[in-house]
């Protein structure tokens, strides 16, 4: 459930994004409203799913598809270019996505569980 929780965050973010090109620096009324509902859409979305998915996975992830949706959306429908630098930046965001998930907190590592990290000061008192 965590997943779909983030995905619709992801979904709301895109739209909010392509919102605030649609406002035109915010000077249209019924775009503004688009962004103000679809980015907190996504942020109550994105608190949900961070109570299971550690937080830099799930952070990397929205940010990472984000970007890259955005990108995609950015050609498509705005009719934006992209160049070389775009696409290895892009590249760049998915390696860094596929390693944190595969290699980040969530995957068996003691540092993902409280229960067996070092006690805080206020702890050892």
């Amino acid at each position: 459930m965590a997943y779909l929780f983030l995905a619709i965050s992801i979904v709301s973010e895109l739209i909010g994004t392509s919102m605030l090109k649609a406002s035109q620096g915010f000077t249209k009324l019924l775009p503004i409203l688009g962004v103000i509902i679809s980015f907190g859409c996504s942020f109550f979305f994105l608190s949900l799913s961070l109570k299971t998915i550690p937080l830099n996975a799930a952070y990397a992830i929205w940010s990472g598809l984000g970007t890259i949706a955005t990108v995609a959306i950015s050609v498509l429908i705005w009719k934006e270019k992209i160049n070389i630098g775009s696409i290895i930046g892009i590249s760049l965001i998915v390696i860094g996505v596929a390693v944190l998930n595969l290699f980040g907190p969530a995957h068996g590592s003691d540092a993902a569980d409280p229960s067996k990290s070092e006690p805080s000061i206020a702890q050892k008192k």
